[in-house]
């Protein structure tokens, strides 16, 4: 029997994440590795954890990420958007709470490009009158 999985696409920044759950202990897989040996930082596995908090489905389901692009903060950012989309297909009832929680709406900030004279997107050069 073909065993049930709820796939959700998140993005945050220059990262995109495929996010797939499956029913099991709660194990957290990013990249073929443990959510501990990818993202070094303990306050970014909060935030990857948050939308299984904020629908009380923690020890439920085990996350499997592929992610892409950008930093462990984009990257942390875009899991998390992949899985509360994911929690949506599993029960449409989870919709008020990941939504007051903010964790449905995409992230629009991105990186501002680099403009042609200058040395980033805004950096100009010291002015000088003479």
């Amino acid at each position: 029997m073909a065993q049930a999985q709820y796939i959700g696409t998140g993005r945050r920044k220059n990262s995109t994440a495929r996010v797939r759950l499956v029913p099991g202990t709660g194990v957290i897989t990013i990249n073929n590795k443990d959510i501990t040996d990818y993202i070094p930082f303990a306050h970014l596995h909060e935030v990857v954890k948050q939308p299984l908090e904020v629908t009380e489905t923690l020890g439920t389901y085990d996350v499997i990420a592929n992610v892409n692009g950008g930093g462990f903060s984009g990257q942390a950012g875009a899991v998390r958007h992949g899985i509360a989309r994911a929690l949506l297909t599993v029960d449409p009832d989870f919709r008020k709470a990941l939504k007051s929680a903010g964790l449905i709406t995409r992230d629009p900030r991105m990186k501002e490009r680099k403009k042609p004279g200058l040395k980033k997107a805004r950096k100009a050069s010291q002015f000088s009158k003479r």
